[in-house]
């Protein structure tokens, strides 16, 4: 088992060493990409210092980790959805494509840029409530704290309520049975498939839940974000065992299907080490008891 530490007090629950390294990759392209954005900036500092902001990513992995046996749903993968959807937006800009509040004139780059990462940073909060319609859960979560957070960013009201809207909307439809209306939450649906290294499937296997979706995380080496060839936004990724198909076709693959983002963004799977003609072995042996299914 790998080693775990725990970053706080309360319900933080321990973690795998690895998640540190994601959480500051994920910290330094946040901080890098909203550093030429003084809105978006500014939202950053201020949530990642807030109170309510980390007691609800502790809430929510403490449920889907510690209750379900799930994935992280917390902080690290919370800030790692907000770095790959601000790296999407990025090449989407740089290719002329433009998020619905600029397309609409309602807004500049600085407030997509805050809608994208906010939405990142909060999207999977309604899992504290529970992991049955979490999204919905996670809108009502959301209101009270942008109503406290946006008047510090913005002086109009009106617009700060146009970007609440914004942001909540990419909460309530980042699951892929919802279909995104708008890019920014398209960006944000996506990267959330994103955030499938074998870094965050570790913790749910290692407590007993084995299954294709951990088997499948477990997989996946790492995930790249490039401009592509085909399309301006391409999802580079490295996979050790063919079973990281399925982690890519049934997550990944359906959040780009129902988002506004089909033929902007191509996915290239890449088995690593390339040319050997074996995967990796990931299960050894198992053994199904009346406690399920126990990998060894």
């Amino acid at each position: 088992m790998s080693r775990k530490v725990k970053t706080g007090m309360g319900f933080e629950i321990e973690i795998p060493a690895s998640y540190l390294q994601l959480k500051k990759e994920a910290e330094e392209a946040i901080s890098s990409i909203v550093g030429g954005y003084p809105k978006a900036e500014k939202m950053w500092e201020i949530m990642k210092e807030d109170a309510e902001v980390n007691a609800n990513w502790d809430m929510a992995d403490y449920i889907t980790t510690s209750k379900l046996h799930y994935n992280d749903h917390g902080e690290v993968h919370a800030k790692i959805v907000a770095a790959n959807a601000l790296k999407m937006l990025k090449l989407l800009l740089e290719d002329g494509v433009l998020p619905d509040i600029m397309k609409e004139r309602a807004g500049d780059e600085d407030d997509a840029h805050l809608i994208v990462m906010t939405g990142g940073l909060l999207h999977d909060i309604g899992n504290q409530v529970h992991r049955e319609m979490h999204n919905l859960s996670g809108v009502y979560l959301a209101i009270p704290l942008l109503n406290r957070l946006l008047p510090n960013i913005y002086s109009e009201r009106e617009l700060m309520y146009e970007v609440r809207g914004h942001v909540l909307h990419t909460i309530y439809s980042h699951e892929f049975e919802m279909d995104d209306l708008t890019i920014e939450a398209s960006l944000v649906g996506i990267a959330d498939g994103t955030d499938m290294t074998k870094g965050r499937g570790r913790l749910a296997f290692e407590t007993g839940n084995v299954n294709i979706h951990t088997v499948s995380a477990l997989s996946i080496e790492r995930v790249e974000i490039e401009k592509g060839e085909r399309a301006p936004v391409r999802i580079k990724i490295w996979m050790n065992n063919s079973a990281g198909i399925f982690q890519i076709q049934e997550t990944l693959g359906k959040k780009i299907s129902h988002s506004r983002l089909k033929g902007k963004v191509e996915i290239y799977a890449i088995s690593q080490p390339e040319g050997v003609p074996t995967d990796s072995r990931i299960i050894h042996r198992l053994l199904f008891t009346e406690k399920g299914f126990e990998a060894f």
